[in-house]
């Protein structure tokens, strides 16, 4: 499944994650709800860690990276569940902060047994200032941002920018002048359909072409089960996903996200890290379970 693009024993890159931090509770069910008010039935019901960057830097530890989470939840049983499934994985949570009379994150995902999924989110209530972070000693080969939390993102790639770190942004749904301010500062912004949608039109082209005049090394676009489609310089290309059968979709985002973070803290190319991230989360995409399913390094290899 991995293809041509292996991944070096020693590449144990350094990365940042910042952004969403959720508690996820998911139900599976035969079908998703259609319109109105109905009612359905769950064959069944889980909780999960999730958020988008929170799930990103899970798949770096799992591939094998040195990752620290940035990021904010409420001192609540929510959040205290989140830290602890961040120091199972193994992920730096010093610059996770469990703020007191916050309230944290949560997430209701819907899946069907076509892996397809609905989701509505609470995304939390805490403090956005980001001056407590350790910009002035910042070291990482890569760092990773979704546009949850701006305020944070912002002040971490600017300090990213100044030292020469690559810029991931993780361009999922979020008002436009979230990305008019973030856009700025990435060097490689890959949005989702939706998000590069709601920020730039229906037209892949024309809105991976508006996308680029922030100044991004790289933007692109990921499409599911019709792969990724990205703009480097003026060449539009595209790379079909993976055929594998689909199980569940659940975190394939962040998965991509996260592991094309590590392919780019790693020295890969663009080509090759997009390649990488679109088998890593195409692997996670044929077993059930959002963060639960994401890859270990080792079952990469040996698939």
């Amino acid at each position: 499944m991995m293809g041509a693009v292996a991944i070096p024993d020693e590449a144990h890159p350094e990365v940042i994650c910042l952004g969403l931090s959720a508690l996820d509770r998911i139900w599976r069910v035969e079908r998703l709800f259609a319109s109105g008010s109905e009612k359905i039935r769950a064959g069944e019901h889980l909780t999960e860690p999730g958020g988008m960057a929170a799930n990103a830097a899970v798949a770096v530890a799992r591939l094998g990276g040195i990752v620290s989470f940035w990021g904010r939840a409420g001192d609540d049983d929510a959040g205290r569940i989140l830290a602890d499934g961040f120091a199972a994985e193994g992920v730096d949570i010093e610059n996770f902060r469990l703020f007191e009379g916050g309230a944290s994150s949560v997430s209701g995902v819907i899946v069907d047994t076509a892996g397809e999924r609905q989701i509505v989110n609470f995304r939390g209530r805490y403090p956005a200032d980001p001056s407590w972070l350790p910009l002035a000693d910042l070291a990482a080969d890569c760092v990773l941002a979704d546009p949850r939390w701006p305020e944070g993102a912002e002040a971490l790639f600017r300090a990213a920018r100044s030292r020469g770190i690559p810029t991931v942004l993780d361009g999922d749904v979020a008002d436009v002048e979230v990305f008019e301010r973030l856009l700025p500062l990435t060097d490689h912004a890959i949005f989702s359909e939706p998000g590069l949608r709601g920020f730039a039109g229906d037209e892949i082209e024309p809105a991976l072409a508006h996308a680029a005049t922030f100044g991004c090394r790289m933007v692109a676009v990921t499409r599911g089960g019709d792969g990724v489609t990205w703009r480097e310089g003026s060449d539009l290309v595209h790379l079909p996903a993976p055929k594998v059968p689909v199980v569940d979709t659940t975190a394939a985002g962040d998965v991509f996200h996260g592991a094309y973070a590590f392919a780019t803290g790693a020295g890969f190319g663009i080509s090759d890290a997009l390649c990488f991230a679109g088998a890593v989360a195409a692997f996670k995409c044929t077993r059930s379970g959002g963060r639960a399913a994401i890859p270990f390094v080792d079952e990469l290899k040996s698939s």
